[in-house]
């Protein structure tokens, strides 16, 4: 049987390392994991009860944007985090921030659009737009300017672009300045700004800024996996521009008929359980502040100054020009599973490493430990 051209997407090659590391640990290996951006913790302990109390009832089909409910939750939060006033009912309940990226895809873009984005960047994006036959356009960002675009760096020839903060794998920031200045050169051009805010809720120092203080003419996505620790519920939201929601709502409808009825009732849960979420950021702030103090001292000393998320990207051209083997070679040697970041930038990602500190401080104290051994062998 045929496959379809716009099907051939590139492997994630973060999910084939977790495979690489669950085979070791079937072979009753022990495997520290700083591959995955999954935090070790569940979901808020409220979440999960209220989930549990509700199982009796029929968990059917809701409405397509998500329950009335969630979304005026969702609208709060925007009010205690930025002093946003927003309308509920320009909230979008998605099944995960990878629903949201294929509806505003499918909402802002036609087939052989081209979109524009940071490179390194989360690889999901290139591949759901191939995948959608659209033409994700890399731009090559520089760690001195913090592995974020410049305005002067966008195409003139592109339909949309894709900006996140913090972002996946360098985790930096976009200041307000930064967001006023990308998409007023956005503006200029006529092309769709989509936010990739994901990260929220996880920064070191600064808090993160949304699109949406500068401007309401822009699709904002976000989700409950990171901050809220729910990535196994599929459950995420963006807001749109109030003349786009119906053309969301349908394609949403056709798509997905909704998202997830028990993960929504969760989620409603977990907005109230920030308390919970912010110890868990403490925890996050604890193994960043280890990494940047071991890494450097046995080699990985060229990072980004990670401002939120729970990553550290570092270039290891001094190393190797081969991540994948490295990584690989980490893992059989030191029992510790890193992403290679060719999954990050197609281009320079076979001479950079991502470390993720998103387990248990425990399992970072030993992951540096195995870490140093295997440097200092080599």
């Amino acid at each position: 049987m045929r496959q379809s051209k716009r099907g051939q997407v590139d492997p994630f090659i973060v999910m084939d390392v977790m495979e690489s590391a669950r085979r070791a640990e079937a072979e009753g290996r022990h495997i520290i994991h700083m591959e995955v951006g999954q935090p070790s913790t569940g979901a808020p302990a409220s979440a999960r009860e209220t989930l549990r109390s509700r199982l009796a009832e029929p968990l059917g089909y809701t409405v397509a944007l998500g329950l009335p409910q969630l979304r005026a939750g969702i609208a709060r939060l925007y009010r205690d985090w930025y002093g946003v006033d927003l309308d509920p009912a320009l909230v979008v309940v998605t099944p995960g921030s990878s629903g949201a990226f294929m509806l505003a895809f499918a909402a802002l873009f036609d087939a052989g659009d081209r979109v524009a984005l940071g490179e390194p960047g989360y690889p999901s994006y290139r591949q759901i737009m191939r995948a959608m036959s659209l033409a994700p356009v890399g731009i090559q960002t520089a760690p001195e300017h913090r592995y974020q675009p410049l305005p002067e760096q966008l195409p003139a020839d592109v339909a949309g672009l894709m900006l996140a903060s913090p972002g996946n794998p360098s985790g930096t920031m976009l200041g307000l300045d930064e967001y006023r200045a990308l998409l007023a050169r956005a503006n200029e051009l006529g092309i769709s700004v989509i936010s990739d805010e994901i990260y929220h809720g996880l920064s070191y120092g600064e808090r993160c800024h949304t699109a949406l203080e500068v401007s309401d003419d822009v699709y904002v996505i976000n989700s409950f996996s990171k901050y809220f620790s729910m990535t196994g519920w599929r459950i995420g939201w963006m807001v749109v521009p109030e003349d786009h929601i119906r053309t969301v709502e349908r394609i949403a409808q056709n798509m997905f008929i909704c998202p997830p009825h028990a993960s929504q009732v969760a989620a409603l849960a977990a907005l109230d359980a920030r308390q919970e979420c912010d110890a868990n950021l403490a925890t996050y702030a604890e193994n960043r502040r280890l990494l940047l103090d071991a890494l450097p001292k046995i080699g990985f000393d060229r990072i980004a100054p990670p401002d939120g998320a729970f990553y550290i990207y570092a270039d290891i051209s001094g190393l190797t020009d081969d991540s994948l083997t490295f990584a690989a070679e980490i893992l059989d040697r030191a029992g510790v599973a890193v992403t290679p970041g060719l999954d990050f930038d197609p281009r320079r990602g076979a001479q950079t490493l991502r470390f993720s500190y998103a387990r248990g401080t425990a399992d970072i104290v030993e992951g540096i430990d195995r870490l140093t051994r295997f440097m200092g062998s080599r």
